[in-house]
């Protein structure tokens, strides 16, 4: 019975810890782009049980332990880029795209090759330029409504400090009861708790393609594809990389209509369920992820709960909660933008030069042409590449993952740093 309940017992852990320690981001990236209330709700159920269904797919199929997850760097850009033009419609439709680049990777991997070539400081330096405002969310929490964000912070700081895995979590419970007690009389009918599906029909605009779907293929593809391959071969095994993309590529494209994003393999969660916490014996860890996308997928049927709770707060109060979820993902984009390159590569000065460039124009937020920071600095930090390269520059590594186990495992042929905790 012990043997069946371990990694029945690390996949529940690894269904709520994803859950609740991130969706607060997915419905601000969603809110941020256009979608009204109903839409958001749709888009958070949708990501769920789109990831639900992958990994429990994926998980029978392989007997791998295959975490799904919903793009998180990618709903911080959503955050970051902000309202395209053509509204929720156009951002649709970019969703749509990008579950069919996502596709393509999978079916031709030069695609994903290509993708991995990025020069790592410059991708790390996008995904911490995309981070960086809402990260800066719990600080102005602490100005504009002190007595409401005081207490989720110090709950963070104080699971972060003896619990790290349920900091955030922690952090959403004390917000969730802060807002209790600071409104009462608001009247939530059971209607507002009910899941919610709301179709769109997707239109497609050149600046949305250029500004959101490209920007957010990148992103899901280096922050969370390229790690989340990493993780899993730290831990011994040979994910198939190719039907992976298909399928969450697939389930991304056709739940766009019903706004969901990205959905792709999972990074930090896919430790939760492919480490020995799950079972001594790595041929059973794989009942982990399965149980993980069945509990996900239950989860979302509570989005319209989770879209309340956050339409009863002040903005800034849910934003500072996605932050502090975000903090350890910023460190570890900095850190990998900033840093030296490994021993064994000749040092590239310029592509540190680079990564500052791009952080700096995505981090502005500037928009030209109806296209965000994120697509300008990633093309500014590439460019200043091309211009001053060296005779030996650094070969790409892709982008590690943010907190992940250390270790150096190899992804499509190259070596790929993942940092640890």
């Amino acid at each position: 019975m012990g043997d069946r309940l371990q990694p029945v017992l690390a996949g529940v852990v690894t269904a709520v810890v994803g859950f609740a320690s991130s969706f607060t981001v997915v419905l601000a990236g969603l809110g941020a782009v256009g979608a009204s209330e109903a839409q958001a709700a749709s888009g958070l159920l949708t990501v769920s049980v789109a990831a639900g269904i992958c990994a429990t797919w994926l998980g029978l199929r392989h007997r791998m332990p295959i975490a799904i997850a919903w793009s998180t760097p990618g709903a911080a850009l959503l955050v970051a880029t902000g309202p395209v033009p053509g509204g929720w419609p156009a951002a649709v439709g970019a969703f749509a795209l990008c579950g069919l680049l996502i596709v393509t990777a999978g079916l031709f991997p030069a695609l994903g090759r290509a993708v991995a070539a990025i020069p790592a400081p410059v991708a790390a330096a996008m995904l911490a330029g995309v981070l960086l405002p809402l990260c800066t969310a719990p600080v102005r929490a602490l100005v504009e409504v002190p007595a409401l964000a005081a207490p989720v912070i110090v709950t963070w700081l104080v699971l972060h400090r003896f619990a790290p895995r349920w900091a955030v979590p922690a952090a959403l419970v004390a917000a969730a009861v802060v807002i209790a007690l600071t409104t009462s009389g608001v009247g939530v009918t059971p209607g507002d708790l009910r899941p919610v599906v709301s179709p769109t029909v997707p239109v497609f605009t050149l600046p949305a393609v250029v500004g959101l779907a490209l920007p957010l293929f990148l992103v899901t593809m280096a922050a969370q594809n390229v790690p989340g391959t990493a993780v899993l071969r730290g831990f011994g095994y040979r994910p198939p990389l190719a039907p992976a993309l298909r399928a969450t590529g697939l389930a991304s494209a056709l739940g766009a209509a019903t706004g969901g994003h990205a959905v792709n393999l999972a990074a930090i969660t896919a430790a939760l369920a492919a480490g020995p916490d799950a079972h001594p014996d790595p041929d059973r860890r794989w009942i982990a992820s399965v149980t993980a996308g069945i509990g996900l997928a239950l989860l979302g049927l509570g989005a319209g709960a989770a879209t309340t709770l956050v339409l009863l707060s002040p903005p800034v109060l849910i934003e500072a909660v996605a932050g502090l979820a975000l903090l350890g993902a910023l460190a570890g984009a900095l850190t990998s933008a900033l840093s030296s390159t490994p021993p064994s590569v000749v040092p590239d000065p310029r592509s540190r030069e680079a990564a500052v460039v791009t952080f700096v124009v995505t981090a502005s937020g500037v928009s030209l042409l109806g296209v965000g920071g994120a697509f300008w600095g990633l093309l500014a930090g590439c460019l200043m590449l091309l211009l001053f390269r060296r005779r030996t520059p650094a070969p790409a590594v892709g982008l590690p993952g943010p907190q992940e186990p250390e270790g150096n495992p190899v992804v499509g042929g190259r070596s790929a740093q993942v940092t640890g905790r």
